[in-house]
């Protein structure tokens, strides 16, 4: 149903006396009434559409005390509703937009915490015998395998075995200690 300035200025006059059921159904009209204004100017970009009436509706609401009774409510209306997407425009040209199926790819993996962890396992592996670090770096870190890190040290792999596990025991005690001694 369209409704005539004149039907929505009587509504908007009725809601500022106190007729909360004239305030509603002039909240209905004037959203159907800006959803056809938005959808023309953002090429029926529905979410964006919404966005603004819902903006607009409560613009008019919160400045509703602001309305001269003397002059046209569509004007005043409209005036709010043309603001409110300038103000959008502005707002976009200014920031990228992703749709929310991409938005995955804003979120950045914080890795903090693995480069304290890694810190902290360097400072602690320091602590140890530069052979224990050694060895420690190659079964571990660049994981190697027992025969070829007992073979590039002139161990046996027995020995790999119960010096990477001592070091690993000494290593786990300095990390959970945080002790510097």
């Amino acid at each position: 149903m369209q409704s005539s300035e004149a039907d929505l200025k009587a509504l908007m006059l009725a809601g500022l006396a106190g007729d909360a059921a004239a305030y509603r159904a002039l909240l209905d009209a004037m959203q159907a009434r800006f959803g056809a204004y938005f959808r023309r100017r953002l090429n029926n970009n529905e979410a964006e559409v919404d966005d603004l009436v819902q903006e607009s509706l409560i613009a008019i609401h919160m400045r509703r005390a602001t309305y001269d009774r003397t002059q046209l409510f569509t004007a005043w209306a409209y005036a709010i509703a043309r603001y409110k997407l300038v103000d959008h425009f502005r707002r976009k040209g200014r920031a990228a937009t992703v749709p929310i199926d991409d938005s995955i790819a804003l979120y950045v993996a914080d890795g903090s915490a693995s480069v304290d962890a890694r810190y902290d396992i360097e400072r602690a592996l320091q602590r140890l015998p530069p052979a224990t670090q050694a060895l420690i770096r190659d079964i571990k870190l660049k994981e190697m395998s027992n025969a070829e890190a007992a073979a590039a040290r002139g161990m046996t792999e027995t020995a790999v075995k119960v010096a990477v596990h001592r070091g690993l025991k000494k290593l786990s005690g300095f990390l959970r200690s945080g002790s510097e001694s």
